[in-house]
């Protein structure tokens, strides 16, 4: 039935391929290449590459049981490095923490819980861990100025090996403000593409942008800044008519291939679809 519902998306979405994607002055330019459809309800959420090209999705459907009667009831935009799996969990309304689940690759899984700091929301939008593995991003919803940043959990030694407390390390503080960011993921070192969800236009001009953040080096645990820019608006294209709503965001290293999902409206929610980008050189 779920191959069925996202053949149905397929056909409902109209999808173009080999469009060429425009950025911002002096930014990379990323060439739309294809266009992918994945049920919502097990792979809305985000997706991660694997060392063999082969794609991790999560969705709603993804929380085990046993988490979710921990209360652990949202799960973000996954990551993947060195073969283990990062899952950003949060809880309800009244939580006091959130959580970053690892799974090794031995199918082993560690709980790591992080206690909200005075001022930080209860969101777990993403994880993603920078290319040396020492560093694990994540971030809250609505109006932020800011991206999380905390020891990798196992691959970071400063970090417990069973699973435990997880604290903050320095955070990126963004130039510019961004709102409703549902994924991030490494391209570089020093630089992260994210999805925002923004359909308002007054931050950005591009309604429900795919943002870059430069980093003036690679992330060490101390504070640092990184420069916000706009590179194009996600595609929303669909016969359903309504709100879209922007997920996960994946790149994957070996390939080159960028991928951003979107949600479209109405009964075509049912499939998620995953568009497909190179960057091109100029």
């Amino acid at each position: 039935m779920k191959r069925q519902l996202v053949a149905l998306a397929g056909l409902l979405g109209a999808c173009a391929l080999g469009v060429g994607t425009a950025s911002a002055a002096g930014a990379p330019s990323w060439e739309e290449t294809g266009t992918a459809y994945t049920d919502t309800l097990g792979g809305g959420q985000g997706l991660a590459s694997r060392a063999d090209g082969s794609l991790l999705y999560r969705g709603l459907a993804s929380i085990p049981l046993d988490l979710r009667v921990k209360g652990w009831n949202h799960i973000g935009d996954p990551d993947i490095a060195g073969g283990y799996v990062f899952d950003a969990y949060q809880g309800p309304d009244t939580a006091t923490s959130k959580m970053f689940a690892v799974t090794t690759p031995a199918k082993k899984r560690y709980e790591y819980v992080h206690r909200l700091s005075p001022g930080e929301k209860l969101n777990n939008s993403f994880a993603t861990v920078s290319p040396d593995g020492q560093w694990l991003v994540s971030g809250e919803w609505g109006d932020q100025n800011r991206l999380q940043v905390f020891p990798a959990p196992l691959l970071n030694p400063a970090t417990p090996p069973t699973g435990g407390d997880l604290s903050e390390a320095g955070q990126i503080t963004l130039d510019k403000p961004v709102r409703d960011i549902q994924g991030c993921d490494f391209v570089t070192q020093t630089r992260l593409v994210c999805a925002s969800n923004d359909a308002t236009g007054t931050l950005f001009p591009e309604i429900r942008p795919l943002l870059q953040v430069d980093l003036p080096h690679k992330l060490d645990g101390q504070a640092v800044t990184g420069s916000v820019r706009s590179l194009f608006a996600l595609p929303q294209r669909s016969v359903c008519t309504g709100a879209f709503e922007a997920e996960g965001v994946d790149h994957d290293a070996n390939s080159g291939t960028l991928r951003v999902e979107m949600i479209p409206p109405g009964v075509c929610a049912v499939a998620t679809a995953v568009y497909a980008y190179q960057q091109v050189t100029d």
